[in-house]
């Protein structure tokens, strides 16, 4: 066997790294504010509609996705180095181009598109090739540490935030953002690397000489894994958990303002500690009493806590942390557990594109709860509709999970299996040409 260095730690490291400063997204609540200010004064600079103020973010989410499910495949096939870089020229380019004008349709296409698709480029890069290099037993754990670095971003991003938009003003601040990003995460992509062919996580550190994963692997194609229920089950929780609390998320430094002032910061960097604890906590848990165990406790709890805001008062500034806190807690599992579940469920081959499809019922989750909670909140001036709903979807999410399993085999639980190995008789019957016969075996 051919002995190899590990450079899972420094993949760790690095992928950690990049997402700290793609955790951006996770500061639209301070940027938000700034706009919300200035459409209320009239002073001309932002003339949006209110019902819109959220539209840049819903829209960032969506990319986010549509740029999962691509930039998985490339980071596959290709190289995450490739992949981590077009994502930092996107998010750089995308914030320096709304640092040159207020209107809607320009941050729409520069922080909710071209920021969008460059979170989702660089995000993709970081966690798969880091989990490639240990074994199954800390799959939780590295997921959890380098999906940490995107949800810890805000502890320094939204004092920062404050700090340069009071100084320069909030264009330039987006300028001073987008060039620092571009940079940073550029430079950081060059550590990551992929594992060798054949090389097997362990002590051992060694290949093992061959090029194919062991008989007994679990490998799903992306056509195999749309044909399980599994898949359709973990969409349909990750679109609750991460809807509902993104709708938190986009709005906590203005439901902040009236009881904390200029520093309704803390409260944003505050959820971030605890979203980037959740992420390595779940990772950890999970790995012990399983996913969708995690899943459960999860779900139940945010139910909770996001139902205790209809008895917290603007006013409660202690009470409103705590809740914030934990809500971030709670949000963060989700993203160490359904890369996760994805990897033990649908194994490491298409792992990228796999956890990009599933990834999608993020970027949904994104961009229909926060608009519609807007929506709400317009029509009826008060956001307790939108609490209850939340509580009741995220409690059917919990009773979901407990019917979650992942899929028993590949041949026996695909029909894209079962139709191959039809069609193989079928060709042997008939004496077909072996292109043929090949055409079909492909289909297993």
């Amino acid at each position: 066997m051919e002995q190899i260095k590990n450079k899972g730690w420094s993949v760790t490291m690095a992928g950690l790294g990049i997402n700290l400063a793609l955790g951006i997204l996770y500061t639209w609540s301070i940027f938000k504010q700034s706009i919300k200010e200035s459409v209320l004064a009239g002073d001309g600079v932002f003339n949006w509609d209110m019902a819109s103020l959220n539209d840049p973010f819903a829209v960032c989410c969506l990319m986010f996705t549509v740029a999962m499910v691509f930039a998985g495949r490339l980071q596959d096939k290709l190289s995450p180095r490739i992949t981590a870089i077009i994502g930092g020229v996107l998010t750089g380019a995308g914030l320096m181009l709304i640092s040159q004008s207020n209107a809607l349709s320009m941050w729409i296409l520069g922080f909710g598109v071209l920021t969008g698709l460059g979170l989702g480029f660089g995000y993709a890069s970081a966690t798969p090739p880091a989990i490639k290099w240990f074994p199954a037993s800390k799959t939780g754990l590295i997921a959890g540490l380098v999906v940490a670095g995107f949800g810890l971003a805000s502890v320094y991003i939204a004092p920062l935030s404050n700090f340069l938009i009071a100084k320069f003003g909030l264009n330039q601040s987006m300028f001073i953002f987008g060039l620092a990003f571009l940079g940073v995460v550029c430079f950081l992509s060059t550590f990551l690397v992929n594992p060798p062919e054949g090389y097997v996580p362990g002590n051992s550190n060694a290949l093992t000489g061959k090029t194919a994963p062991p008989p007994d692997a679990v490998n799903f194609s992306p056509g195999q894994m749309l044909q399980t229920a599994a898949f359709y089950r973990l969409w349909f929780m990750y679109f609750i958990g991460a809807g509902a609390a993104l709708i938190i998320i986009g709005g906590v430094a203005g439901m902040a303002k009236q009881s904390m002032g200029d520093m309704a910061w803390v409260v944003v960097a505050l959820m971030a500690v605890g979203n980037a604890g959740g992420r390595i906590v779940a990772g950890v848990i999970s790995d012990k009493i399983g996913r969708t165990r995690t899943l459960m406790i999860m779900m139940s709890s945010q139910a909770v806590i996001i139902f205790s805001l209809l008895f917290i008062q603007e006013t409660q500034a202690v009470l409103l942390v705590l809740a914030a806190t934990l809500i971030g807690f709670n949000y963060g599992t989700n993203l160490s557990l359904f890369p996760s579940a994805t990897k033990d469920y649908f194994g490491l081959k298409n792992f990228g594109m796999n956890y990009g499809l599933v990834f999608s019922a993020w970027g949904m989750g994104g961009l229909i709860f926060p608009r519609a909670s807007q929506m709400i909140v317009a029509q009826t001036g008060t956001s307790e509709i939108v609490y209850i709903l939340c509580a009741v979807l995220l409690v059917g999410s919990a009773l979901m999970s407990l019917r979650t399993r992942a899929p028993e085999d590949v041949t026996h639980t695909e029909p894209v299996a079962v139709l191959g190995k039809m069609a193989v008789a079928y060709a042997r019957a008939k004496r077909q040409p072996m292109d043929v016969y090949l055409g079909a075996r492909h289909c297993i």
